[in-house]
């Protein structure tokens, strides 16, 4: 990202986009420059029109859109604990039990 806002900066700034300036930008940044990258960043950039890139680029408005809540951890009225489903199911097979019993003796 760091080479995407050194040739955003440069362009700004209304200089020239070339490997020398986005060199010296990523240098003034603190960033560790990879030549190769910069070679072929400006390379591909060298087509593109940046005005109209930007212009057709979709516009992130944080206030505009929705935010979803994160789903919440506290049961609902609908669902129930584990603990309390475990309990109903040990509660319903002592019952199954007990009718079992009740039936040998009759």
């Amino acid at each position: 990202m760091e080479y995407i806002y050194a040739v955003m900066l440069l362009h700004r700034a209304g200089k020239p986009i070339d490997e020398e300036n986005v060199t010296r930008v990523l240098h003034a940044a603190g960033v560790n420059v990879d030549p190769v990258r910069v070679k072929a960043l400006v390379a591909a950039l060298s087509e593109i029109n940046i005005d109209e890139a930007i212009k057709s680029a979709p516009v992130f408005m944080p206030m505009a859109a929705p935010v979803s809540a994160a789903p919440s951890t506290a049961p609902t009225i609908e669902e129930k604990p584990k603990e309390e489903k475990k309990r109903e199911e040990e509660e319903k097979r002592e019952e199954e039990a007990l009718e079992g019993l009740a039936a040998l003796f009759g």
